[in-house]
């Protein structure tokens, strides 16, 4: 009888361990792994500084790595969320963990930005390659979410019209007044309508990948405005207040 208590004592010690090293392995060995909390805006702390490096390392967030879940890294998880065929809603539960931990397995403590482009990622979206860009040190998701933004805002526009949405984009990410990436630029609270009404999430066409490539090509048909609304749609009384410069389509784009 002893014997065999001692027998079913070690097989379940076995299953243990065994049961650990598997999640262990299922992880690619990080050494960091999320609490069961949900994450979201307003959340901070060990779960957020991973879940800052996993979107780093993936390349969908380039800010600080500072345990504090802000609109930034909101919009990173919304776009992450968005790659891989997830709810688009920026909260991070058990299934976009999930999905974040298996695209990351390689991903520790620690990792610079230089190490997470040899990690590519693929979603379930086409596209999800995030290969380092050569211009303006842009990466492939930067000008996806450009294409996407633009194609939400201006694909009714006339052509010059939508490079110009995508010029603008590019004034605010080298203007001090704003951002300094296009992630913070495009999710800046309030800031584009297609943010705020889920148009960013539609599939551009090539039209408007065409426009973001020429705009970064140097074409800015808004004379370097920071600003463009349409004047039959506009509910803010602000923006009437800027220097208007020129009107393309519906747009009037202005300082």
């Amino acid at each position: 009888m002893r014997n065999r208590l001692i027998a079913v004592t070690s097989i379940v010690v076995l299953l243990i361990i065994g049961s650990f090293s598997l999640v262990k392995g299922q992880i690619g060995g990080s050494t960091a792994t999320f609490s069961n909390s949900t994450i979201k805006v307003g959340s901070s702390g060990n779960d957020v500084y991973e879940l800052q490096g996993r979107l780093t390392y993936l390349g969908y967030y380039n800010g600080k790595i500072d345990g504090i879940f802000g609109t930034k890294t909101k919009g990173a998880v919304t776009w992450f969320q968005w790659k891989f065929g997830l709810k688009s809603d920026g909260v991070v539960g058990a299934g976009t963990k999930k999905k974040l931990v298996a695209a990351s397995k390689e991903w520790k403590p620690g990792t610079t930005v230089a190490e997470s482009t040899k990690a590519p990622a693929k979603g379930g979206k086409k596209g999800s390659t995030l290969a380092k860009s050569n211009r303006h040190g842009l990466t492939e998701n930067d000008l996806q979410i450009m294409a996407n933004a633009v194609y939400g805002e201006a694909r009714g526009e006339p052509y010059e019209g939508q490079v110009a949405v995508a010029a603008v984009i590019l004034n605010r990410v080298k203007s001090q007044s704003f951002p300094n990436t296009v992630y913070g630029v495009i999710f800046q609270p309030r800031a584009f309508t297609a943010v705020a009404d889920g148009q960013i999430y539609l599939t551009p066409n090539a039209k408007a990948r065409e426009a973001v490539e020429d705009a970064l090509n140097g074409w800015d048909p808004s004379g370097g405005c920071l600003y463009y609304f349409n004047p039959d749609t506009a509910t803010s009384a602000w923006i009437w207040t800027r220097t208007q410069i020129k009107t393309i389509g519906k747009h009037i784009f202005c300082m």
